[in-house]
């Protein structure tokens, strides 16, 4: 079965965004090994998800600029981008996921492939973490604390434990934090 990959940037306190959505604490100007391993995770995926809101800037900020690292990666591959809203993609190589998130990621993962990677706002990967669906989380936490915001794992009805696969801090401040999901007896 397919692998499904987080990756998304963090605050030391948690959080993905400001409480209105707010990402001026993000660290921008990445250095060459961070580039390097965002590279290699996303070298074998050849399928993005994404919620409808993170989507309607990703998308077309990409397509805009493929002079960017990572943006032929990102144009090149088959986005998914799971709505209630949207009647029809106006993007290219993209679908809409309309149903269960849960039998729409699950049938992701059923399918011939290699792995797929989840991009979001808090609701989307709150609700990928909520339902157990990430397999492989790369947290990227960034040397800023904003004290309130949206955070990720908020929505959780239980414990999930982790187990810690790699760390490593990065010349621009960034620690990567690599976790598996803790298999269960």
């Amino acid at each position: 079965m397919r692998k499904l990959k987080l990756q998304v940037q963090m605050t030391v306190d948690g959080y993905i965004a400001g409480p209105n959505g707010e990402m001026d604490w993000m660290t921008l100007n990445w250095d060459a090994e961070l580039n390097q391993y965002v590279t290699e995770i996303t070298a074998p995926v050849d399928c993005i998800v994404l919620g409808r809101k993170l989507a309607q800037g990703f998308i077309p900020h990409w397509a805009a600029h493929p002079e960017e690292d990572g943006a032929e990666k990102i144009n090149n591959t088959l986005k998914v981008v799971f709505t209630k809203t949207l009647e029809k993609s106006e993007w290219a190589n993209t679908v809409l996921a309309k149903g269960s998130l849960v039998d729409e990621i699950m049938q992701l993962k059923k399918q011939a492939g290699s792995d797929i990677i989840a991009y979001g706002g808090a609701g989307f990967v709150s609700s990928l973490i909520q339902n157990g669906l990430v397999d492989e989380y790369h947290l990227l936490v960034n040397p800023a604390a904003i004290g309130t915001g949206m955070p990720i794992f908020k929505e959780l009805k239980s414990t999930q434990k982790l187990v810690l696969k790699a760390s490593r801090a990065f010349a621009c401040g960034i620690v990567l934090l690599c976790y598996e999901p803790q298999a269960t007896v």
